[in-house]
């Protein structure tokens, strides 16, 4: 049974999820792949704002598709997520406390997540047109030159996800594999 979560999220939250967890997210996330990942960073060095409040905020690894005629957004697939590894930690300290995307994570972000108690969550890949159907609204805030990958705030409700990393150092993938370890002897 998935969990039922109002974002943004927060610490209090955070402590009672665990790798494995499946969530239903319902408020508000950011979409920004590695440009405006980038362009979000070097803001950071320059001392500059970033376009969005980022404490307790999540983001969504994802560039959609344009939308068809009467739809919000177009399919919204996640995308690879390690390519955004060189730039989360510094988010994460930041207050970024959510990312969602597919696949494996670097050390340096897991342990930027359990040193800032932050989360990585799992969409699942291929699904993108089904996924778009609990985004309910979605507006460019940053970066438009970017294309489908500007930085936009998206309004979801019931937004599947799983908890792939969590603040304790759980890691789905690195148990799903350890479960199904052969024992040598």
């Amino acid at each position: 049974m998935a969990k039922k979560i109002t974002l943004p999220l927060n610490d209090e939250i955070l402590k009672d999820l665990k790798a494995g967890d499946n969530l239903l997210l319902t408020g508000v996330i950011y979409s920004a792949r590695d440009a405006a990942h980038k362009k979000m960073v070097e803001a950071l060095d320059q001392g500059k704002p970033l376009p969005f409040d980022i404490k307790g905020a999540t983001v969504y690894y994802m560039g959609p598709s344009p939308a068809r005629p009467g739809k919000v957004i177009g399919s919204a697939g996640p995308t690879t997520s390690g390519r955004m590894d060189a730039y989360a930690p510094r988010l994460i300290a930041e207050g970024l406390k959510g990312m969602i995307g597919k696949g494996l994570r670097s050390k340096a972000v897991k342990d930027a997540m359990v040193k800032h108690k932050a989360v990585y969550l799992g969409a699942i890949g291929g699904a993108g047109a089904i996924i778009s159907r609990s985004i309910k609204k979605a507006d460019v805030v940053a970066y438009e030159e970017l294309g489908a990958e500007a930085l936009r705030r998206l309004e979801v409700e019931d937004f599947p996800v799983t908890v792939v990393n969590d603040i304790h150092g759980g890691d789905l993938y690195e148990e799903g594999k350890a479960r199904y370890q052969v024992k040598a002897g």
